[in-house]
């Protein structure tokens, strides 16, 4: 642990509250509007196609722009591009409001998508920058907590409110959101000033990048994000499949996203209680969330729900470990940088694992994309388990 690291202060719980509502705003952003475009509202959405470029557009714009506000957070301080974030998503999401046109949801989705990918990254730094080291499990677990709400909630709540004035009142509720949330940052987050740091060239950043104390709790977020992904786009499919209706996969998709928001919390507070450690608890996640792909393949509701189960506990056991493994192994000054890394990491994961999926699906069945995923789940999860073991010290 570094010296800066000892010397950080603590910040008073109310502090960390905006935080986690900026971790809600994001999900509830990601999922409540895009699990509603489909719907045939205001002629926004003419075509398949024009739906999935509007789905494309606020992950693109994370995949694009997160390592670079999080470098701009490391440099001004990440209060500053949090609170700017969440000015920009009310402001970009006002802008549909006002046009009420079909032509400027694509401006409002782009502006949405650019607005998360500064104050998202910026909100995780700031939880590890306001917590000791000692407290980051528990820390980064309540805030994955909260974000896992928002993707609970954000399909259910984006619905009632479509159905109740159509895509301008959920586009305003999310305005209203943000601009709640910035002005309670503003009040109860306090000033985090910038590190002085060392200059860092092109290639010291591709060294840090490509360490195993970066890479190994990177690839496990982004496995974790791909399953669920996976979850939550390919199990309705295999329960109608199996004749089930609506109201069974959407409680499929729902005790997936609860079980993996129940799960972060317990994780966290298990590491920083040293009953658990990272490299343990990010195998056993792995290979709990391939047991719940393969689960997957079992035809009919029991191996629908057991796959929910098992992977909403395998991501929740991997989120808050990930993040406070990278936060324990990052210089503070470079936090907003590494967040930002490990977050285009988990967002190419979260387009890797469903086009694995279908890719797999199309050439064979869906079955066989669960277990190509699962596979490529389980191989590092047995590898690290294992190499614990290899290293552990024989009992004399």
């Amino acid at each position: 642990m570094t010296q800066t690291q000892t010397e950080q202060p603590i910040a008073p719980r109310r502090s960390m509250w905006p935080l986690y509502a900026a971790g809600f705003t994001t999900a509830f952003g990601a999922h409540g509007i895009a699990a509603t475009l489909g719907s045939d509202t205001d002629d926004a959405v003419t075509s398949l196609l024009v739906l999935g470029g509007l789905l494309a557009l606020y992950d693109g714009a994370e995949v694009v722009l997160k390592p670079l506000f999080g470098t701009l957070a490391d440099r001004v301080g990440a209060r500053p591009v949090l609170l700017g974030g969440l000015i920009a998503f009310a402001a970009a999401s006002l802008l549909y409001v006002i046009a009420d046109s079909p032509g400027w949801l694509w401006a409002a989705r782009l502006g949405q998508g650019a607005a998360a990918s500064a104050f998202s990254p910026a909100a995780s730094a700031l939880v590890a920058r306001l917590n000791p080291a000692a407290k980051h499990g528990r820390a980064f677990g309540s805030y994955g907590f909260y974000k896992s709400i928002g993707y609970t909630l954000g399909p259910l709540l984006g619905g009632v409110l479509v159905w109740a004035g159509g895509l301008s009142l959920l586009f305003a509720v999310m305005a209203a959101c943000a601009a709640a949330v910035a002005v309670w940052a503003v009040l109860a987050v306090p000033v985090v000033p910038p590190l002085p740091k060392s200059r860092q060239t092109v290639a010291d950043l591709a060294r840090r990048l490509t360490e195993r104390t970066f890479l190994a709790p990177t690839a496990a977020l982004a496995a974790a994000t791909a399953a669920l992904s996976v979850g939550v786009g390919f199990l309705p499919v295999s329960g109608a499949a199996a004749g089930l209706g609506t109201v069974a996969t959407g409680a499929a998709v729902s005790v997936l996203a609860a079980t993996a928001a129940f799960v972060q919390p317990k994780a966290g507070r298990a590491l920083d209680a040293e009953r658990l450690t990272t490299r343990t608890g990010l195998g056993a996640g792995l290979l709990i969330t391939a047991t719940g792909l393969a689960a997957a393949m079992v035809p009919g509701l029991a191996g629908v729900l057991t796959a929910a189960a098992l992977i909403g506990c395998g991501t929740g056991l991997i989120t808050p470990l990930g993040f406070a493994a990278l936060a324990a192994t990052t210089p503070p000054e470079r936090l907003g940088q590494t967040m930002g890394s490990a977050e285009l990491g988990r967002e190419l994961g979260d387009a890797g694992g469903p086009l694995l999926v279908a890719a797999v699906a199309t050439t064979a069945t869906l079955a066989y994309g669960y277990a190509a995923l699962a596979l490529l789940l389980a191989i590092p999860a047995f590898t690290t388990l294992t190499a614990r073991r290899r290293t552990a010290p024989t009992p004399q």
